[in-house]
């Protein structure tokens, strides 16, 4: 049971999974490695003799082959631990951090428009929804994405019984198609790491793309607007864009291990006016020890 009372199969039931590719090309080469490993035990003098044949000295010949077995098992179960802690990720984990994110706003009482950028099938969208609902808003959330996921995004707020708090939009989080000062709250979850991506994940052309991005957040936020993003890798660039752009409140979390890799929560607040220097940036306690 995670920390908001929901068991992983609930979730997995409702929003099934994102890297499902991901995870199956992993447990696939785990059940190899895993297949392999066996066969170096149980045949393990014949695999001997076939390095001794290489004109390798009998000593040398079983060290060989006891090695290569040792990294075969090794390797099964990293695979075995990088496909468990994806599926976590995509799963528990990604509903565990909604809920955090919608934490991070003191005041969904008074929000009549929020985005989720990049929404995908929507756990961080239905949170909000359902915040929304609780608060008894009339607010609505809107969920942005670039896939074709419209239809299992709609099925999941039904599912989750917020339907009417929820409209999908189709677009390009480079060039959200809204307005300036729009939204009382926009958020994303594990979605800015993925534009420009085309480009390579470490180049300067995808670190624009990525930027680029979070200028247009900033752009459709209102004054007072709040913005809360949990991504993977690239925070420390979102912080320093997000100071650039005179953002107020820049908060950062604890780091956080998902999909393999170091993610955080970062969350801003758009100023009145944009003539303060930059704002501090704090550590947030309360996304600490989820991992």
């Amino acid at each position: 049971m995670g920390k908001s009372g929901r068991d992983w199969t609930q979730i997995y039931a409702i929003y099934g999974m994102e890297e499902g590719q991901t995870l199956v090309f992993l447990l696939i080469h785990a059940i190899f490695f895993s297949f392999l490993s066996v066969l170096f035990l149980i045949y393990f003098n014949p695999i001997c003799d076939i390095f001794a044949s290489l004109a390798l000295p009998a000593g040398a010949a079983r060290f060989a082959a006891g090695f290569t077995g040792s990294v075969t098992s090794i390797s099964a179960v990293c695979l075995f631990f990088a496909a468990g802690n994806i599926f976590y990720s995509s799963v528990a984990l990604h509903w565990d951090m909604a809920q955090r994110i919608v934490s991070a706003v003191n005041d969904w009482s008074t929000v009549k428009y929020a985005l989720d950028v990049g929404c995908g099938r929507g756990i961080l969208l239905n949170a909000v929804a359902m915040q929304l609902k609780k608060e008894g808003s009339s607010g609505r959330v809107v969920g942005l994405d670039r896939r074709k996921t419209t239809v299992s995004t709609l099925r999941t707020a039904g599912i989750e019984g917020v339907q009417e708090y929820v409209t999908c939009r189709e677009g390009d989080a480079r060039r959200l198609p809204f307005s300036d000062n729009y939204f009382d709250v926009v958020v994303s979850a594990v979605f800015v790491h993925r534009v420009g991506k085309e480009f390579g994940q470490r180049t300067a052309a995808a670190a624009a793309e990525r930027m680029r991005v979070l200028g247009e957040v900033v752009r459709v936020l209102k004054s007072g607007g709040v913005g809360v993003v949990w991504d993977l890798v690239h925070v420390p660039e979102y912080v320093q864009k997000l100071q650039e752009l005179r953002m107020e409140d820049i908060r950062v979390s604890e780091r956080v291990t998902a999909f393999m890799v170091s993610s955080h929560i970062v969350s801003f607040r758009k100023p009145n006016h944009l003539l303060q220097p930059p704002g501090e940036v704090r550590l947030d306690w309360r996304c600490t020890n989820l991992c």
